[in-house]
């Protein structure tokens, strides 16, 4: 069983927040931005199979004990402390979350230690919108969508939005029309997606790349792990992240 004893704590400090993070591998760049209710098993194993296709992999501890399993209590335990946080935003809509900025300058400074292109991302669940977010403002090549579930689906707008300010996603557009790829995975009876994948083709067109299976399940790279999604997700970086090109501004 993978375990974090193997990966070197540390910390990132960006516009007063502080996060610790854990790191391991050599490569290009990937952060792992884990789902509620934190870096479970399921999400370590995921980023255990990004560092042996040959990447540095970065993973934030945002909220959870890292190394819990998932369950219902530590589920409970994460969403509180999401709700009362003012980095996390749970319902508003047009809005970026400002833990964004703080993933941004974590991008930023894995980039300008290991080069490449740029860095990968991928966020899940709560934080699926994120790696979106960060490719607003920061050198992200590489970014992916696992069943991006914020904010909330309750009532259409919510359902259907992408946890973007207009500016940030009037900058998404920009950098997709300019050629970097979305990929996106999911469920398509998951009911915690909404209806973004709807969103996401309408604004972002063909580089937007949809992988969907089919159920109601939610966790396509985690606990209900898709080997075939992680496959496209590990292919995925390493065509976009191993090809010498400018990276991106």
């Amino acid at each position: 069983m993978n375990s974090l004893e193997s990966w070197i704590l540390g910390s990132h400090t960006e516009a007063g927040m502080t996060h610790p993070t854990y790191r391991k591998g050599s490569g290009p760049g990937v952060i792992v931005i884990h789902e509620i209710p934190g870096i479970t098993p399921g999400v370590l194993e995921f980023a255990e199979d990004v560092v042996a296709r040959g990447f540095t992999v970065v993973m934030p501890s945002l909220f959870g004990r890292p190394g819990a399993r998932a369950g219902a209590r530590e589920v409970v335990r994460s969403v509180a402390t999401v709700c009362v946080s003012r980095e996390f935003t749970m319902f508003a809509v047009g809005r970026t979350a400002p833990v964004a900025t703080w993933l941004r300058s974590l991008a930023r400074q894995l980039h300008q230690e290991v080069g490449g292109p740029g860095v990968g991302a991928v966020g899940m669940c709560f934080t699926g919108g994120y790696a979106l977010a960060m490719l607003a403002d920061a050198p992200v090549a590489a970014p992916v969508l696992a069943q991006p579930a914020s904010p909330a689906p309750v009532g259409r707008a919510r359902r259907a939005d992408l946890g973007l300010s207009p500016r940030d996603r009037d900058s998404v557009k920009a950098k997709v029309a300019a050629g970097c790829q979305v990929l996106g995975l999911r469920y398509t009876d998951d009911p915690a997606v909404g209806t973004r994948f709807d969103t996401l083709r309408r604004e972002l067109g063909d580089n937007f790349i949809a992988v969907e299976f089919p159920g109601r399940q939610h966790s396509t790279l985690t606990e209900h792990r898709q080997q075939e999604g992680v496959d496209r997700v590990l292919d995925f970086f390493q065509e976009k992240l191993t090809t010498v090109t400018d990276p991106p501004a």
